[in-house]
Formats: C-alpha cells, sequence, structure tokens
C-alpha cells in the first residue's frame, strides 16, 4: 500500500544543545564516564527537558537550568558527530524535515580549550554528512554561535572558523544569549562585514526580550539576512518597516517563547503573530530545540493552528518562506 505523501517541513532555527533526545545524550554521558547528578534515567529526562507544566523564569534560567549538561555531554568530537547526526536524521523520520539548520557554539564544546576546535567543528561536519548520506531527501547546514557572555577575542575566532568551513558545511553565524550590559553589538559589526564578504548567512538573537534599541541597531546597521525571535519589533511600526524594507525574515520559536516567559500566553501569542502579519512583516516557524520543549516542527504548527492563531494557508506560506531563506546553497 503506498504511504500518503508527506508535506515537507523545515527547521531554520534549532539549537543542538536543545536537540538531541535525551536517551542518546544518556548513553554518549555513560559511554564518555561523564559523572551525572542523576542515577535514573527518568530523572534525567526529566532534568534536560520542559513537560508542559514547567516554566522558566527568564532567558537566563533557560540557559543554566539545562545546557549545562547537555552541552558537557556534547563536548567530544565523537559527541558532537553523533548529537548532529542524530537531529538531522531524526527530525526527517519523525517529521519530514528535508531543510535542517543546525546552530552551536564550538567553545562550549570543547571542555574550556580541552579539545581542538577544529576537530569539534570537523566532526559536527562529518555527523551532518553522515545524516544526509543515510537521507539523501535532506538539505543541512551548521551555522556557528557566539554568546553574548563571551569576551569579542573568542568571539572573533568562532566567526573566523566560520569563515574557514565555509565551504565544507558551515552557512552562517549567530549571536546569542541574553542581552548583557558587558556586550556591545556594534563591535561586532566590522567582523560582520567579513563574515558576508566571505558568503555566510548571518542571523542574530534579538528582540527576543531586552530592548528594542539592539534591536533597531541590528536591523538598521547590521542588516543581517534573518533574525533570531525578533518579536518585539510588533511594539514598534518603524522598527517592522525597517524590517520589511532590508528584507530580514524573523525566525519565531512559539513553545520556546511561552516556555521561556518572553510571552506571556496564548492571547499574547495571537496578537503578535497577527500583527506580524497584519505589517507584513515575514517569518518563519520554528522549534528552537525540539527535545529540551517536548515538542517538533509539526507540533508548533500544530499548536498555532488549534488555537487560531494561523490558518494552514499561513503556515505553508511560513514554510515557503524559510525554503526560500535558508543559507542552504
Amino acid at each position: 500500500m503506498t504511504q500518503p505523501k508527506r508535506k515537507i517541513a523545515v527547521d531554520l532555527h534549532a539549537h543542538l544543545g536543545s536537540s538531541v533526545a535525551p536517551s542518546i545524550l544518556w548513553s554518549i554521558a555513560h559511554r564518555q564516564g561523564i559523572k551525572l547528578p542523576v542515577k535514573d534515567y527518568w530523572d534525567f529526562q526529566e532534568m534536560i527537558t520542559m513537560d508542559r507544566n514547567r516554566k522558566n523564569n527568564d532567558l537566563d534560567d533557560m540557559h543554566n537550568n539545562f545546557f549545562h549538561w547537555t552541552e558537557l555531554i556534547q563536548s567530544s568530537p565523537e559527541a558532537i558527530q553523533e548529537s548532529v547526526k542524530s537531529v538531522i536524521g531524526g527530525g526527517y523520520r519523525a517529521c519530514n524535515i528535508t531543510v535542517q539548520e543546525l546552530r552551536f557554539n564550538p567553545m562550549f564544546r570543547n571542555r574550556g580549550g580541552e579539545r581542538d576546535l577544529d576537530h569539534i567543528i570537523t566532526s559536527a561536519i562529518w555527523g551532518m554528512e553522515q545524516a544526509i548520506l543515510e537521507y539523501p531527501q535532506v538539505k543541512a547546514g551548521l551555522i556557528l554561535m557566539v554568546e553574548r557572555l563571551q569576551s569579542m577575542d573568542l568571539g572573533e575566532i568562532i566567526f573566523n572558523k566560520a569563515i574557514k568551513y565555509s565551504k565544507r558545511g558551515v552557512i552562517g553565524v549567530d549571536i546569542a544569549g541574553a542581552e548583557k550590559k558587558t556586550f556591545s553589538m556594534r563591535a561586532y559589526k566590522p567582523i560582520f562585514n567579513r563574515v558576508r564578504k566571505a558568503g555566510l548567512g548571518i542571523t542574530i538573537h534579538t528582540g527576543e526580550a531586552g530592548s528594542l534599541e539592539e534591536l533597531a541597531y541590528v536591523v538598521r546597521e547590521i542588516k543581517p539576512d534573518r533574525i533570531g525571535h525578533g518579536i518585539l519589533c510588533v511594539k514598534d511600526k518603524s522598527i517592522m518597516k525597517d524590517i520589511i524594507k532590508q528584507g530580514i525574515i524573523l525566525e519565531t520559536c512559539p513553545t520556546s517563547n511561552l516556555k521561556n516567559n518572553v510571552v506571556k500566553d496564548l492571547k499574547e501569542l495571537k496578537n503578535i503573530y497577527r500583527t506580524l502579519l497584519k505589517n507584513k512583516v515575514k517569518f518563519t516557524i520554528n522549534t528552537d530545540g525540539a527535545e529540551m520543549y517536548r515538542t517538533n516542527i509539526l507540533k508548533e504548527h500544530e499548536l498555532l493552528l488549534t488555537n487560531k492563531i494561523l490558518t494552514q494557508k499561513e503556515i505553508d506560506n511560513c514554510t515557503k518562506i524559510a525554503l526560500e531563506s535558508t543559507f542552504i546553497k
């Protein structure tokens, strides 16, 4: 019997630290002899994922509560290779994700400098290539991230690595993490210019929480291809107009925003999406990390559809926008 043709799905905003299945992380941790704070698998699953009733107070809470353990477990060439491969293959099997962009900070996978950064990045690339060999229907690419809490010297090293591997599967760069007084987006402008000249895509976490000031600067001065989240723009029509003018695409993540108290409830979420549509701001729908939030791209679509936030036609158009705005060539 012929199976009905499934719709293709796209996930442009997924963090490796929140996308690997707990069962795989559990096995990797034990294989590497990592001492975990729990001895029972179910306690481990609860420790690194969020059930329906669990929320973080803010973005710092999310990073402190979850990413410490997932990043530690993924911190070896072998572990990151297996992790990347599992996410890309698992996304295709579960949701028919045929375009998968996966982002991570390589310095948070090298045990504070104990492991060589090039080995970490090339192992991630090999994991991606293995997944594509198994699932030739899939296109995938890696985005290297800098965290706002890192010094600019370290950030420049990561961006230089992205340029170095831009012909081997690294497709873009990102800056992530909660806003910090010690961080200067302005200082990164010359580096972004070099990244752009190297042919890499640029996406920046901004306008998720924090100030409109940074969002406005990113939109008007950095002019990235895409913005991670960016939903604060609904509070300022001039910023929305500039987003449209610059052709910037928002990478929205519904469940993540709800779980991290960026959006307080479904009513506010609906208002955000309807405002984006009303002002003709283009956006995509993404998971941010399916395993940590106990979701997947199809559940994200279902959340928006069943709560009458978006129509099926609007969701399908988001997939079309994602296919048009991927950094994968």
